[in-house]
């Protein structure tokens, strides 16, 4: 996949995350649930975590990272060709989160879907919105990752809560000549693990009743100890099967960002590639595993705090539910000239989310006022006109 046939690349231009301000620390827990600050440090590395307020949704925070990575870009919405929102925590089972952040963000060119593969799901994402690149389906492609896990917690059962926080994370995709950018990426799948890691109610099978909610079938159920053992088998061969696909040496890459589910994980891994874990970046002490949020949120702080730079090759891997895993190599690319936009850029961009939501409404409107005025339209018969018959 490395080299492109039709010279097209699909590269990260633009990059963003929202996390809520309410920070739950592990002393907070211990106050709700059967646990101490050591317990989950020295089993998870986990510090504290973001927890949704009220007004967070999973649509929210992922509309606030998408606008990020968008102006980051240098990308107005009505650009952008595709958004791909990876959830497990969606707004409704539908219509899609994605649909709820296209009509925010005023992207009316775009197309719009959710993608569910647990903690894998952005990286999932990532790999169709660069595979449609590459193809020439499409130019710009938004991928977003998005949780509010805090909302299928079970906070009384101290082998999850601890685990999981709330955030959301995001890149945009642009097409380049350029060979560099997404180089390659794997997604592989084994569902007879799919009852290791599951919300069992609420779907098909135990839809919602009286008697799914009193059994807390709601809630996350895992299997933590071989959950672990999957995550750590997995993590070393994906890395290698990826940079294999991209044509890359592992002493050859720069950084590696993981799904940030587990120090413990992170540091298996980084034995079994021998690679230091210094070329593994971390945030997990901060934030916990916020699932398809993970990835994204590290590649914001990677570039932040100067650990992704240009030319860098970085290797991003997930795990997670289904059971899923999957890996992308890719070649950072030189970002482009950060803008100090002036106030009358700034006040343009506001008027671009205002006009937004008032298109939006004025198109709820129509169709409410359409409806009214012309009533619901009645099928014709099938063969076209009332009482004619049918030929022998």
């Amino acid at each position: 996949m490395a080299e492109s046939k039709n010279g097209r690349y699909a590269h990260i231009v633009g990059w963003g995350k929202y996390v809520p301000s309410k920070v739950m620390t592990n002393a907070d827990l211990a106050r709700i649930v059967d646990t101490n600050d050591e317990w989950i440090v020295t089993r998870t590395g986990i510090r504290e975590r973001r927890i949704a307020g009220s007004k967070d949704t999973t649509a929210s925070m992922g509309f606030a990272a998408a606008k990020e990575a968008l102006e980051r870009a240098g990308i107005r919405p009505h650009e952008v060709d595709l958004i791909i929102v990876a959830t497990a925590t969606p707004e409704y089972v539908f219509p899609a989160t994605a649909c709820l952040i296209q009509d925010a963000l005023g992207a009316v060119n775009a197309g719009a879907f959710d993608l569910s593969a647990g903690c894998t799901g952005f990286m999932y994402a990532m790999a169709v919105g660069a595979q449609t690149i590459r193809s020439g389906a499409h130019n710009i492609v938004l991928v977003i990752g998005a949780e509010t896990l805090s909302r299928i917690m079970d906070w009384k059962d101290r082998a999850t809560c601890v685990l999981f926080g709330d955030g959301a994370g995001a890149v945009v995709l642009r097409v380049g000549a350029g060979s560099g950018g997404v180089l390659a990426t794997i997604c592989r799948s084994d569902g007879s693990g799919g009852d290791l890691l599951m919300v069992p109610g609420g779907g098909s099978k135990c839809p919602p009743s009286h008697q799914t909610i009193d059994q807390g079938l709601h809630f996350i159920k895992m299997n933590g100890r071989e959950v672990f053992r999957f995550a750590t088998r997995i993590m070393d061969k994906s890395a290698r099967e990826v940079a294999a696909c991209a044509g890359i040496d592992l002493d050859d890459v720069d950084l590696v960002i993981p799904h940030q589910a587990n120090l413990r994980i992170i540091q298996a891994a980084a034995r079994a590639l021998k690679m230091p874990e210094e070329k593994f970046f971390v945030n997990l002490q901060h934030y916990g595993n916020t699932s398809s949020a993970s990835i994204p949120i590290a590649i914001c702080e990677a570039v932040e705090q100067g650990r992704l730079k240009p030319g860098d090759h970085c290797v991003l891997v997930g795990f997670g539910a289904g059971l899923t895993w999957a890996a992308a190599l890719v070649k950072w690319g030189e970002p482009k000239p950060l803008h100090e936009p002036t106030r009358l850029e700034r006040a343009y961009e506001g008027l671009l989310y205002v006009g937004a939501g008032v298109r939006s409404r004025l198109a709820r409107g129509f169709r409410r006022v359409e409806s009214a005025v012309g009533g619901t339209p009645l099928p014709r018969s099938i063969d076209g006109e009332k009482g004619r018959k049918t030929k022998k």
